[in-house]
């Protein structure tokens, strides 16, 4: 008998069959090739049709039991679905096998194609699923080659191997920023002349750069980050101009077009050094003079004693008490904001949370039942983003530290967040 390629096979024919006793498969299936001759001509003769490849070979599968034969005829077939159902109709008109009577029923024609269309509609969305996931969008793909490039620009300057933009040593006017994310926003805007202070503390090379300059501008964070960061270099050294960014900002969030506004309106050093002597009494005054009326209605014998807070403040005790349920850190004086970070708590379950340096790197994931012992334990945190609310412990330690906390549902939370014991 000829064969038919699998590759070319359409529909298959499935037929049952009862015989009235035992037959072999021979003689089914010539039973098959005898009963069907010259009952369709000679264009549906099966005999032709199997040399021609348009059906394949037949298979029977028998089962014998009591006396009886009964089973399947598989018959496959490249042609169309008018002659197939013909050819399938015209097993059914078998009515002996050698010398048993058979009853054939064809249950089922089915079609292969339907089989290999399921197949490739369900591959096609397993690789969809893969291809669209392995595909960065457009603007994250572009951010990723920018910041290559940027990174790629940074320099690392003196001994201390500080973060700074390319034109550093030639340019006679430096922009001093508190850390590496900064000078690579700087660097995305085409100022090359940064350098980061990487922390509170003044790197000496800086000190020594400063007296080769001709023009010094410091541009530190509109919250009281910034504040500190002009407190610290007036200890050690002195620039020329200080720019602010926007209020609740950080100079890494700013748009081009900020920076340039902030640098445009840049003031001097001496106006600086009062502007934030200034702000500091007009924020602490509102403190005490808020916090004396509960303090002082409260009776002798209700008086708890005094406790010291050495960590938020170092000057002497003004003689009132406070009631140790009612102890609380101070509200934030600012907002802050990062669409990274906050993007990143977005993607968090509830129970996670994800610590990260100045320059975004993720430092590592952890339970949020971890993170208070974590964060007590690690050095160079910058930010924290959670999927979920901060507890009292967690914005504790975040004011101690001055670590941001960025949470999915509160958006917003400073190191300066109120903590009730």
């Amino acid at each position: 008998m000829g064969k038919i390629s699998p590759v070319s096979i359409k529909y298959v024919i499935h037929a049952k069959f009862e015989l009235s006793g035992i037959a072999e498969k021979p003689d089914i299936i010539g039973a098959v090739f005898g009963q069907t001759e010259g009952l369709l001509g000679s264009n549906l003769e099966l005999r032709e049709l199997q040399k021609m490849g348009r059906i394949g070979r037949i298979d029977v599968i028998t089962e014998n039991k009591d006396g009886k034969t009964n089973g399947e005829i598989i018959l496959p077939s490249s042609m169309g679905k008018t002659e197939t159902a013909i050819i399938g109709a015209s097993l059914e008109t078998i009515e002996r096998v050698g010398p048993c009577e058979a009853k054939i029923k064809v249950g089922k024609i089915d079609d292969v194609r339907v089989a290999k269309r399921d197949f490739v509609r369900d591959r096609a969305q397993e690789l969809l699923k893969t291809l669209v996931a392995d595909m960065p969008d457009s603007q994250e793909f572009t951010n990723m080659l920018n910041d290559n490039i940027r990174s790629g620009e940074i320099a690392e300057f003196g001994s201390e191997k500080i973060a700074a933009g390319p034109e550093i040593e030639t340019s006679k006017e430096i922009i001093i920023v508190e850390g590496r994310a900064d000078v690579l926003t700087l660097l995305r805007y085409g100022i090359k002349n940064a350098i980061a202070l990487q922390g509170t503390k003044v790197p000496q090379t800086i000190v020594d750069l400063i007296k080769e300059k001709e023009e010094i501008t410091l541009f530190v964070d509109g919250d009281r980050g910034g504040e500190l960061i002009i407190k610290k270099v007036a200890e050690l050294t002195n620039v020329n101009f200080v720019a602010f960014a926007p209020d609740g900002k950080e100079v890494e969030e700013l748009t081009g077009k900020e920076i340039l506004k902030a640098l445009r309106s840049k003031i001097t050093w001496d106006e600086a050094k009062i502007k934030v002597k200034a702000e500091t009494k007009v924020i602490e005054r509102p403190t005490e003079v808020r916090e004396r009326p509960s303090s002082y209605s409260r009776s002798d014998s209700d008086r708890r004693p005094q406790r010291s807070f050495d960590r938020r403040d170092s000057r002497p005790s003004r003689g009132f008490s406070r009631d140790r349920d009612s102890r609380s850190f101070e509200r934030p004086r600012y907002e802050y904001t990062n669409p990274a970070i906050s993007e990143i708590a977005a993607k968090l379950s509830a129970d996670e949370a994800v610590i990260l340096d100045k320059s975004l790197n993720v430092l590592g994931k952890v339970p949020k039942d971890d993170l208070a012992d974590t964060l007590e334990n690690l050095d160079g945190v910058f930010a924290v983003a959670l999927g979920s609310e901060s507890d009292n412990e967690i914005k504790k330690i975040a004011y101690e530290k001055r670590i941001k906390v960025i949470s999915k549902q509160t958006k917003v939370e400073t190191e300066s967040a109120k903590v009730k014991a």
